[in-house]
C-alpha cells in the first residue's frame, strides 16, 4: 500500500551490492554529520535473505554503526535470529525495526493479503522487545473498504493497538493511488483517498495521547487537501508537528470549510 514497491527487484542482488549502495548514498549526504539515526529502507524486507544477503551484514554494519540508531523495515513473519545477528554487528548502535501493522481491523487486515495476522504482529513485537530491539509500526489511513470516518477511527484504534504492544513510534501512511489495484477498487466504489482533514485529525489526536512518537507521511501530501489557498500551509503545519511532536494551532481558512 506504499510506493516503495516501485523500486523492488524481482531478482536477488549479488553480495556486495547493498553495501556499495549505502556507501554511495552516505557520500551524497553532505552536511549530515550531525545526524544520529539512519534508515535503511530497501523497498522490501531487510531480513528477507533474498533481498539482503546475510554475508553483507558485517559490511553494512561497518558503514552505519557510528550512528546511535539504525532503522530497517521488515515483515513480522521475518523477525528471526537474523535480526539478532545484525543487532550484534551494528553495536554500539541500537537497532529499530519498522513493521507494517497497517490496521488492527482483523477482517480488513486479512483482505489486504499481508500474509500475517494480529497474533503474528504481537509475537514479533514480543520477540524483538525481549531482545532489546526497538520497534515502530506503519499504519494505513483509510485503506480500502472504509468510509472517511471509519478510516480515521481505525487509524486511531491501530495507534492504540501498536502502543499497547510497546511499539516506540507509529508512522501514519495515507493510502494512495498508484499500484493499479487501488484504482480498480476506486472504480468499484470500494476506495477513495483520505482527506486532509483526516490527516490532521489523526495526527492531532495521536500526539495528544502522548503514548509514543507519531508521524504522518507527508510525501506529496498536498493532493489530500482540496483548497489551493491553504493546502501548503496545512502541510507545513503537519510537518512542524512531526518535528516537534506537539500540536499546533489549527489553520482557519476563509476559502474552505476544512
Amino acid at each position: 500500500m506504499c510506493d516503495l514497491w516501485k523500486n523492488t527487484l524481482n531478482h536477488s542482488v549479488r553480495p556486495g551490492e547493498i553495501p556499495a549502495q549505502i556507501c554511495f548514498a552516505l557520500s551524497q549526504l553532505a552536511g549530515s554529520e550531525s545526524a544520529r539515526e539512519i534508515k535503511l529502507y530497501n523497498s522490501g524486507n531487510f531480513f528477507d535473505r533474498k533481498a539482503i544477503p546475510v554475508q553483507d551484514y558485517s559490511a553494512i554494519a561497518k558503514l552505519v554503526n557510528g550512528y546511535d540508531r539504525v532503522i530497517v523495515e521488515n515483515h513480522p513473519a521475518l523477525c528471526t535470529d537474523d535480526c539478532l545477528r545484525f543487532r550484534d554487528f551494528i553495536a554500539p548502535a541500537e537497532l529499530e525495526i519498522a513493521m507494517g501493522l497497517e490496521t488492527c481491523h482483523p477482517e480488513l487486515l486479512h483482505v489486504l493479503n499481508k500474509k500475517m495476522d494480529l497474533d503474528d504482529f504481537d509475537r514479533a513485537c514480543e520477540f524483538l522487545h525481549n531482545q532489546n530491539i526497538h520497534t515502530r509500526a506503519f499504519i494505513l489511513l483509510k485503506p480500502p473498504f472504509l468510509s472517511e470516518s471509519e478510516g480515521a477511527d481505525w487509524a486511531l484504534r491501530s495507534l492504540d493497538y501498536a502502543f499497547s504492544r510497546l511499539v516506540d513510534c507509529c508512522s501514519i501512511i495515507p493510502t494512495r493511488r498508484g499500484n493499479g489495484m487501488l484504482e480498480l477498487l476506486e472504480k468499484q466504489g470500494d476506495f477513495s483517498p483520505p482527506s486532509g482533514k483526516s490527516l490532521e485529525t489523526v495526527l492531532q489526536q495521536g500526539l495528544s495521547q502522548k503514548r509514543g512518537r507519531v508521524f504522518v507521511d507527508l510525501w506529496d501530501a498536498e493532493q489530500f487537501f482540496s483548497c489551493c489557498t491553504c493546502r501548503k500551509e496545512r502541510v507545513e503545519r503537519l510537518h512542524q508537528m512531526n518535528l516537534t511532536q506537539s500540536s499546533l494551532p489549527k489553520i482557519i481558512c476563509g476559502d474552505c470549510s476544512e
